[in-house]
C-alpha cells in the first residue's frame, strides 16, 4: 500500500526519544527527521490502531488506515501549527482514514463488507457465570463489548473509545470529532447508557 514505505523505511527513534515530548518530535519531523517520525509512530502507533479496529472491524483495513494516517501525518507536519495536542491530531487523521476506508469497503465488492451487529446476537451470548471449555469470561466480555459498540453510532463510539480506552480529555476528544465538549459529554452519555442495557447479562 502506498503508505507502507515510509514508515518502514524510517530509521529507528533516538535513544533520548522516550524523554522528548511529541511537540519537540513533530517540529524535528516536520524538518524532515525521519528518526523523530519514527519516535511518533512507536509512540502513538498502538492507541491508532487500537482505535481504528474498533471502528473498521477488519485487519486489512484497519492497517491501511493506520498507515495512510501517519503518511498524511508525514505531509501534513510542515504545515502543523500545534493548535492541536499531536496524539489529538493523529486521532483525527485516524479518524478520517477510517471513514475513506469505510466508504472504499462499500464500493469494493472484493473486500468483505461488515456484517451488521444484530442485538439477538448478544441475547444467546455464553452466560457470564458459565465456564465452558476454552471460552474464559474475560474473553467473551471483551467480544460482547465490542459486538455492543459495534450497535453504537458512529460518533457514541469513537466518543467512548477516545474516552474510556485512550483517556483523551472532554477537548481532546472534541477536537477529533470536530464538536464541543459539551456535545461529547451527551455522546457519552448516551453511548453509555446503550452499553449498559446490552450488556446487562453482565451486571
Amino acid at each position: 500500500m502506498r503508505g507502507r514505505g515510509l514508515v518502514a523505511r524510517a530509521p529507528g527513534a533516538p535513544a533520548d526519544a522516550a524523554e522528548v515530548d511529541d511537540d519537540v518530535l513533530a517540529r524535528r519531523a516536520a524538518m524532515g527527521d525521519r528518526g523523530a517520525f519514527a519516535a511518533l509512530v512507536e509512540r502513538h502507533g498502538p492507541a491508532l490502531h487500537r482505535y481504528a479496529r474498533r471502528l473498521l472491524h477488519d485487519d486489512g483495513a484497519t492497517e491501511d488506515c493506520v498507515q495512510e494516517a501517519f503518511l498524511a501525518a508525514w505531509r501534513g507536519l510542515p504545515s502543523f501549527r500545534g493548535e492541536a495536542a499531536v496524539r489529538t491530531w493523529l486521532f483525527t487523521l485516524a479518524r478520517h482514514q477510517a471513514f475513506a476506508e469505510q466508504r472504499r469497503a462499500a464500493g469494493n465488492r472484493t473486500r468483505p463488507q461488515l456484517r451488521a451487529v444484530d442485538p439477538a446476537d448478544l441475547v444467546d451470548a455464553v452466560d457470564p457465570r458459565a465456564d465452558p471449555a476454552g471460552v474464559s469470561e474475560e474473553g467473551q466480555l471483551l467480544a460482547d463489548l465490542d459486538a455492543a459498540l459495534r450497535l453504537l453510532p458512529e460518533r457514541q463510539r469513537s466518543a467512548w473509545i477516545l474516552r474510556e480506552v485512550e483517556e483523551l480529555s472532554y477537548a481532546e476528544v472534541g477536537a477529533v470529532l470536530d464538536v464541543t465538549p459539551t456535545v461529547v459529554r451527551g455522546l457519552l452519555e448516551r453511548a453509555r447508557a446503550s452499553l449498559v442495557t446490552t450488556l446487562a447479562a453482565w451486571r
